[in-house]
């Protein structure tokens, strides 16, 4: 469990330092307890998003993003800001499947920090 934690720690910092690009893709949000509703992604990294959120949500809070052709993936708030939402992935998004949506949606790939080893 200690190396999926590192692992994930990883990512996230990396993600954080490198560029973000900009999209608009069309998907669904549910919190936990909640409704699911149409919402817009903003960014896309393999450790998280961040998309417009019509509630207020609460760091940590438990919510799935569902894109379009996958499957829900389960995420926790941390944080939220005047309609807007940042979650972090309970599991790591793939690297081929976040490439997969770069391309479809802004014409970009390998945007993804992959490390050696």
């Amino acid at each position: 469990m200690q190396e999926i934690d590192d692992r994930y720690a990883l990512a996230a910092q990396e993600d954080r330092c490198s560029p973000r690009a900009k999209l608009s893709i069309p998907a669904e949000l549910r919190p936990s307890g909640g409704r699911r509703y149409h919402t817009v992604v903003h960014d896309l990294s393999i450790s998280g998003f961040s998309a417009a959120a019509i509630n207020r949500m609460h760091e940590g809070q438990v919510c799935w993003l569902t894109l379009p052709g996958l499957e829900s993936l389960m995420a926790h708030v941390v944080w939220w800001d005047n309609s807007m939402v940042g979650c972090a992935f309970a599991d790591l998004l793939s690297p081929i499947v976040h490439d997969n949506i770069l391309a479809r949606y802004t014409g970009q790939t390998g945007m993804v920090y992959r490390p050696l080893g």
